[in-house]
C-alpha cells in the first residue's frame, strides 16, 4: 500500500532537516522545534497510554508492564504492518489530532514521519539518553537521524543479515561455502551445474537489495541540514546491481516471487540452495521448507572484499512517541522498558522472533541454545556478531515506500527482460528526485 503524504513546505521542511541539524529554540515547543526538555517530567496522579503495534503477541508483553505499573496503564492495539495500513492510520491520527501516544515504526520509515513533525524528541529525556551505551550504536543512528541530542523511537529489533545455506547440498557436491561475493558466482555456476540454483533473487524484496548496498558500505540518502541528497545509483548501488544483473541474466540464480508458494517449494524441494537474509528469515526457511529440517546452516555473508567484516541489515523497528502526546515521561519509560528488560526482550524473541537491538539483548540465554532445524547449530552466535559490523551511515530517505515501488517495478521489468538492474536505480532516482520536490521537500543540485 502506498502512503499518501501532506505536502511539506520548505518553510517547515527547513528545521526538520535530518542530519545534524539545529532548530530554532529549543524550548520554543512549535511546530518544526525541538522537544522542550522540560516537557519530559512525571505527569500527576495516574496515567494511561496508548500504543499501536502489530507485533504477535505483544499483548502478553504489555500485561506484564500493567501489572507491574499501576499508575501507568498502557493499552495495546494491533492492526496491520507499517506499509499494510498503520502508517496511514498514524497519518491521518496526527492530522486529526488523535495519534496513540506510543507507535511501532520501522527505521526506514521515520524520515517519512520526521519531516511532517509527526514525532516527539524523547532524545531530551534523561533516562532515555542515558541508555545510548545499552544499544548497538548503529541502531541509535537510526532512531536520531543523524541529530545531535536527539532520538526519535528507542530501538527495538534488527535484522543483521546472513547466509542461510543448505549445508547437506553444499557437502555432498564438493561444492565450498563462499566466503566472498566472487566466490559465491563461482559457486552459482557449479551449482547450476547440478541443476539447482545458489539462491532466489525476488524484484519485490528491495529491503534486501538495499542490505547488499549497506553492506557494501553504500548509502541512497544524504541530508545536510538544508536538502537532501538522493543517491540511488551511487557507485556501491551500481555495483551490486551489476553483480545481480549479470547472475539474473547467466540464469545463475532463480527469480520466484517472494514469500510465495512457488517460492517455498523451490526451498522445500532443494531446487534454491541459500538465502542471505535478515535474522529473522530463519523463520521463515523453517515454515515454508518443513521437508528440510536439519539439512540447514548458517555463515556470514559473502563479503565485497577479501578478508572484510561487513554485514547489511534488513529490517528493524522502534518505539516512536507520536507528536502530540501529554505524557513524554510515562511513554518514554514504557518504550525503555519494552527494549532493555530481558523479561520483556525474552517474551518477544519467544513470540514473534524478535532480535534485540540491545547489546545484552543479543546475549540472552534463548539465544544462544541451539536450533534443531539447523543440526542443533548455535545460529545466532553468527547473527550477534553480524549485528556488530553493520555500518551506522546507511541513511533512509523521507518516501521510501515509493522508491521501494519504482525500485521493485524496475527491477520486475529488467527480470523480464526489459531493461538492467542498473538502470531501475538510475530511473528509480529520477522519480524519487520527482517525488520530494512535488512535496516540496528541497533537493540537493
Amino acid at each position: 500500500m502506498r502512503i499518501t503524504t501532506r505536502a511539506v513546505s520548505v518553510a517547515l521542511l527547513a528545521p526538520l532537516a535530518l542530519a545534524a541539524c539545529s532548530s530554532s529554540d529549543p524550548g520554543d515547543g512549535g511546530e518544526g522545534g525541538t522537544t522542550d526538555a522540560g516537557a519530559c517530567e512525571p505527569s500527576d496522579g495516574a496515567v494511561e497510554l496508548e500504543f499501536t503495534s502489530w507485533i504477535p503477541g505483544i499483548e502478553g508483553v504489555v500485561d506484564v508492564w500493567n501489572e507491574e505499573n499501576p499508575d501507568i496503564q498502557v493499552s495495546v492495539q494491533t492492526g496491520p504492518n507499517g506499509n499494510g495500513g498503520t502508517y496511514q492510520n498514524f497519518f491521518n491520527q496526527l492530522e486529526a489530532g488523535n495519534a496513540p501516544d506510543l507507535g511501532q515504526i520501522e527505521y526506514d520509515a521515520l524520515p517519512n514521519f520526521r519531516v511532517q513533525d509527526g514525532l516527539e524528541n524523547i532524545g531530551v529525556c534523561e533516562d532515555v539518553a542515558a541508555a545510548q551505551d545499552q544499544f548497538v550504536d548503529w541502531t541509535w543512528a537510526q532512531a536520531s537521524l543523524g541529530e545531535e541530542g536527539a532520538l526519535y523511537g528507542v530501538p527495538q529489533d534488527t535484522g543483521p543479515m546472513a547466509m542461510f545455506y543448505r549445508s547437506d547440498l553444499f557437502e555432498e557436491n564438493g561444492i565450498e561455502v563462499p566466503t566472498t561475493w566472487d566466490e559465491f558466482a563461482t559457486a552459482a555456476e557449479q551449482v547450476r551445474e547440478t541443476g539447482g540454483y545458489i539462491t532466489n533473487f525476488s524484484q519485490a524484496d528491495i529491503n534486501q537489495f538495499a542490505g547488499f548496498v549497506w553492506q557494501a558500505n553504500g548509502s541512497w540518502f544524504a541530508n545536510d541540514g538544508e536538502a537532501w541528497t538522493v543517491d540511488l545509483d551511487s557507485p556501491e548501488s551500481m555495483e551490486v546491481a551489476a553483480y545481480w544483473d549479470d547472475l539474473i541474466e547467466r540464469d545463475l540464480v532463480s527469480t520466484y516471487p517472494g514469500w510465495t508458494t512457488e517460492w517455498d517449494n523451490a526451498y522445500n524441494s532443494g531446487e534454491v540452495w541459500s538465502w542471505n537474509s535478515a535474522v529473522w528469515g530463519a523463520n521463515s526457511i523453517a515454515t515454508g521448507a518443513p521437508d528440510t529440517a536439519g539439512s540447514w546452516s548458517v555463515a556470514p555473508s559473502p563479503q565485497w572484499g577479501e578478508g572484510e567484516q561487513s554485514a547489511g541489515n534488513w529490517g528493524g523497528s522502534t518505539i516512536a512517541v507520536l507528536k502530540g502526546s501529554e505524557h513524554l515521561y510515562e511513554a518514554s519509560q514504557f518504550a525503555l522498558w519494552l527494549n532493555t528488560s530481558e523479561e520483556a526482550l525474552t517474551m518477544l524473541n519467544e513470540e514473534a522472533n524478535l532480535y534485540p537491538a540491545t547489546t545484552a539483548g543479543l546475549e540472552l540465554p534463548v539465544l544462544s541454545e541451539g536450533v534443531e532445524f539447523y543440526g542443533d547449530q548455535a545460529i545466532y552466535d553468527v547473527f550477534a556478531e553480524a549485528s556488530t559490523q553493520v555500518s551506522a551511515d546507511f541513511v533512509w530517505g523521507p518516501t521510501m515506500t515509493q522508491v521501494y515501488n519504482d525500485v521493485s517495478d524496475g527491477f520486475a521489468g529488467a527480470i523480464s527482460g526489459s531493461g538492467t538492474l542498473p538502470e531501475a536505480l538510475t530511473a528509480a532516482e529520477s522519480s524519487t528526485v520527482a517525488a520530494l520536490e512535488a512535496q516540496a521537500i528541497p533537493v540537493a543540485e
